[in-house]
């Protein structure tokens, strides 16, 4: 075997293996929230919300990678719930944008809260202070990884 072909092998394996640890990481804190709480999605539009600030439906649903009806409905749920509200844009008084409201920032806080707990105590009791450095040390391979994708 070549090395262009080992290496594609490599890369193969990597992809499958972080695909099913990522995957199972994620089913098993979904498991800890309650029926009816906010989705991954909603979730994820309320963290880049707080994180980068008021962005029109439009270039939301581009930046989370799905078509504007999927992010409409999203959009249409959280403003529901008062997690997020529609304003006009400053800049464009014709545009509207979404911000996240405190309550929205509460949830937030209150999921990441108890994912965090539920990762931190299995980091602690279960992984030394070692291994706890490598997973660390891979974050930002990670970080950039989920970045291209």
């Amino acid at each position: 075997m070549d090395d262009i072909a080992a290496a594609s092998d490599d890369a193969a394996h990597a992809g499958a293996a972080i695909r099913l640890a990522v995957a199972r990481i994620a089913r098993r804190l979904r498991q800890t929230h309650a029926v009816g709480d906010v989705t991954l999605s909603e979730v994820s539009v309320l963290a880049r919300l707080s994180r980068d600030g008021a962005e029109s439906p439009g270039v939301l649903a581009d930046l989370e990678r799905v078509r504007p009806q999927a992010m409409a409905t999203t959009l249409a749920a959280l403003e529901e719930r008062g997690l997020v509200r529609r304003e006009q844009d400053s800049q464009d008084g014709r545009r509207a944008v979404m911000t996240v409201t405190d309550a929205g920032r509460k949830v937030l806080v209150d999921r990441r809260s108890e994912s965090i707990k539920r990762l931190t105590t299995v980091l602690d009791e279960e992984f030394s202070p070692a291994e706890r450095g490598e997973l660390i040390a891979v974050l930002p391979l990670l970080d950039r990884l989920a970045e291209r994708l």
